[in-house]
């Protein structure tokens, strides 16, 4: 994937990001697993995660699914390295380095394709969906996580993040050609392609259902990866940017004050 395709390769590449990951699994994981049921895939499956980072959710992919081949490709070799590492027991894992536009496998050989955190990462990702379809068999899932950041909603205090997502953080995503509302406007992508039994679901990040530290924790890691590069592109202060992560930190952190992030998962069945 060159520059073109991959311009949050440093943000994606950074310690923190590995960090979030993290995160993201523990506090979106248990409440999307029950949504592979829908599938009903069981067996000698082939499974492949694209854009698979450090393989938080391929191992887990592999747990829930104990007779699958399961392979995870991404661009970085960094995140490859600790998604090795941290799954070299399991031989039924297999990690490579891939460019989500041109996929090294051949048409039709995997019976479900998952695809997370990646959509929003990535510009044109139309052309990503295509190339999922050509190696998803007929009938097979495609399993999306949609990310969507105007739908983050934290408690206003003297900061408004409600600002924060929709003036910064969009802005600066659009600036590099990505779409930060994807989710929303991933079904419309799937019907268009011709996928049957579309689903929108919602996974909801809330400091009700997830621990407090594991939600700020997202948030930490969104700041140490991506402040220095949300200043920039929209000529605000680094130091201002960084306050405004922290002070939904610190809303995140702090019973009883209420924070959410429903966070889209698409799925759909290739015709």
């Amino acid at each position: 994937m060159d520059a073109d395709h991959n311009p949050q390769a440093r943000q994606m590449g950074d310690e923190s990001m590995a960090r979030n990951l993290a995160f993201q699994a523990q506090a979106i994981w248990p409440q999307e697993q029950v949504l592979f049921a829908r599938y009903g895939l069981h067996g000698a499956l082939r499974i492949l995660d694209v854009g698979c980072g450090t393989g938080e959710i391929t191992r887990r992919l592999a747990e829930r699914y104990a007779q699958a081949q399961i392979v995870g490709v991404d661009i970085l070799e960094g995140n490859l390295a600790i998604a090795r590492r941290a799954g070299a027991a399991d031989a039924r894992v297999r990690y490579q380095a891939g460019d989500a536009f041109a996929l090294e496998f051949p048409d039709r050989c995997f019976d479900l394709v998952v695809c997370r955190h990646l959509s929003q990462a990535v510009p044109d990702f139309p052309r990503v969906l295509d190339e999922i379809g050509r190696v998803l068999k007929p009938g097979g899932w495609l399993h999306l996580l949609s990310e969507d950041y105007a739908m983050l909603r934290m408690p206003r205090g003297a900061r408004d993040p409600d600002r924060f997502w929709v003036a910064t953080v969009l802005p600066y995503l659009e600036s590099i050609g990505c779409d930060g509302r994807i989710g929303r406007h991933t079904p419309p992508l799937l019907q268009q392609r011709g996928y049957a039994g579309i689903a929108m679901d919602y996974v909801v990040v809330d400091t009700l259902r997830v621990p407090r530290a594991v939600f700020a924790g997202i948030v930490r890691a969104w700041r140490d990866g991506y402040a220095g590069a949300l200043a920039e592109a929209t000529g605000r202060a680094p130091g201002d940017v960084r306050a405004d992560f922290d002070a939904m930190i610190d809303a995140i952190e702090t019973p009883p004050r209420y924070a959410v992030w429903q966070v889209p998962v698409v799925s759909g069945r290739r015709a």
